[in-house]
């Protein structure tokens, strides 16, 4: 069993030797992580053939921003702004000491009719150029 264990031992010992490794290098193929820049093409011809994503088609009245008038979006502006001061009114006037006054208000595009129920204050909202129509309840509380 000696004999076995020391001819066993002398093998091995002769073929470490003669064994080779080398280290592990570490390559990227996407040049954005440091890979080679020559993959570039091959990697978006390669992303461009897997994608089937389409784009949504335009819309002609909104082809462009550059196509866009300047007096549109400050009338749209000026609405957001007056829908914004409204909210924050009825808000501060609902919760806070002052009730809000009862009644029919024109600003710009909009009619406001403000009127109360048993149960809180209703704003109904009316666009007066398209005749679109929203109410907003706020309890009391």
């Amino acid at each position: 069993m000696n004999k076995f264990l020391i001819i066993l031992f002398g093998t091995f010992l002769l073929f470490s030797i003669h064994s080779k490794a080398q280290d592990f290098v570490y390559q990227p193929k996407n040049p954005a992580f440091g890979g080679n820049p020559y993959n570039y093409s091959w990697m978006l011809s390669s992303a461009q053939a897997q994608d089937t994503y389409k784009a949504p088609e335009m819309e002609d009245d909104r082809a462009s921003y550059w196509d866009r008038d300047p007096l549109e979006d400050f009338a749209d502006d000026l609405n957001r702004q007056i829908l914004s001061q409204l909210s924050r009114e009825i808000i501060t006037r609902q919760f806070g000491e002052n009730a809000l006054e009862e009644g029919i208000y024109v600003l710009g595009d909009y009619q406001i009719d403000v009127g109360s129920n048993d149960g809180g204050i209703n704003v109904t909202i009316v666009d007066n150029t398209n005749g679109a129509t929203t109410t907003v309840s706020v309890p009391y509380f």
